[in-house]
């Protein structure tokens, strides 16, 4: 007889490894006194902005921090509309912007408010690993398209097609611009064709954005300059130097927000007070956010120019975020087993491939570069050292 009830098998998702690795990295540290160079998350190395932290401040002492809005605060939905008047020339109106719990809420409500269970949404392999996690859990399928150099590391509406035509009806397509792991932008053309092609053919169409922001000589378009049908997630934890407060929003089509609103009542009640009081001011303080960007960017820099010297020598395109995304085919057949080694022999965390590619990650690893300048040249002395 078992020891009780027994799990789910909705909870049998993979790990997310990156948090692992970071996991095992901050255990090593606390049990040796070792410092780790952290290039395992992508989490900015730098505070909220000041403006965000007085104006959280601010809140603290004179506000009771009730629940919000389901959809979140008037203010701040207004504001994130403007948002998109003063960067994309675009009109949104604030009652098509819902206030999330982080990019992962509004994936959540996303998944939950377009598609019924067991329809197939196809997403880009490498890949973010919750979009295929959060999918299965929510008793979703998962269609994994390998992508690489021909495609810029990035779906096409033939990929597209071709899976439909292998798997059957494709109800979703779920893209980032600038991707996580690999950093590279579609092009405006080609997200635009994506959008356009998803609506042709009944299926909705998900642009993840929440690296916006941080891009390194490319432009940065939006979804919702192509299609008003499409659903764009966003995020004040990249950019806005907000990953602990859980803070994103989405911006959908009229017909979605009671239906997300319902579900955001259910399953949340309420994004954080706190971090919705303080969010609006993170879109006043771009000085300060551009300077950790220009810091993104030299490291950037360093690491493109130093790795190939420790052996390191091939790279997606990193065109935003802060990933460099490394084929080490000649230095391992097993990602996972080196960066183990990487971690434990010279100090330098890392994230193996397979979390972002179950079928080809044996042969990559990604590396963030989001934190300090000193950190950077002393992993890349280290791992040097480690690979002489």
């Amino acid at each position: 007889m078992a020891d009780g009830p027994e799990i789910s098998k909705r909870s049998g998702v993979a790990p997310f490894i990156a948090m692992d690795v970071m996991r095992d990295a901050t255990a090593l540290e606390s049990a040796g006194g070792r410092r780790v160079m952290h290039l395992e998350v992508g989490q900015p190395s730098t505070p909220a902005p000041r403006l965000v932290r007085e104006a959280a401040a601010r809140a603290l002492d004179g506000d009771r921090l009730g629940y919000t809005d389901a959809l979140g605060l008037l203010s701040l939905r207004q504001r994130i509309a403007r948002h998109y008047g003063e960067r994309h020339d675009l009109d949104i109106v604030p009652e098509r912007v819902v206030v999330t719990a982080g990019s992962s809420g509004g994936f959540i409500l996303a998944f939950l408010a377009c598609f019924d269970a067991g329809a197939r949404v196809a997403i880009a392999e490498p890949g973010y690993p919750a979009y295929r996690n959060i999918l299965l859990a929510l008793g979703l399928t998962p269609v994994g398209i390998p992508v690489g150099p021909e495609t810029r590391w990035s779906l096409t509406p033939e990929l597209i097609d071709e899976a439909e035509r292998r798997h059957g009806r494709i109800a979703g397509v779920l893209e980032a611009s600038p991707a996580n792991p690999t950093g590279t932008m579609l092009t405006p053309t080609a997200l635009a064709a994506l959008a356009t092609s998803c609506h042709a053919q009944g299926r909705w169409f998900i642009s993840d954005e929440i690296y916006h922001g941080i891009v390194f000589g490319a432009e940065t378009v939006t979804a919702l300059a192509s299609s008003a049908d499409a659903i764009v997630v966003n995020s004040f934890s990249k950019y806005y130097c907000m990953t602990g407060w859980r803070l994103g929003w989405l911006v959908v089509p009229e017909r979605l927000v009671r239906p997300l609103e319902r579900l955001a009542q259910n399953l949340f009640i309420a994004p954080s007070s706190v971090a919705q009081a303080a969010g609006a001011a993170a879109f006043d303080a771009t000085d300060e956010l551009d300077a950790n960007v220009a810091r993104y960017a030299a490291n950037r820099a360093l690491l493109l120019d130093e790795l190939p010297k420790a052996g390191f020598d091939s790279f997606a395109p990193a065109d935003g975020a802060f990933y460099l995304y490394a084929d080490v085919r000649k230095l391992t057949n097993d990602s996972t087993e080196f960066c183990h080694r990487m971690l434990h022999e010279a100090g330098v965390a890392a994230t193996p491939g397979l979390d972002f590619d179950p079928e080809r990650g044996q042969h990559t690893i990604r590396m963030s570069f989001a934190g300090s300048t000193a950190d950077m040249e002393e992993a890349v002395a280290r791992l040097k050292d480690w690979l002489s």
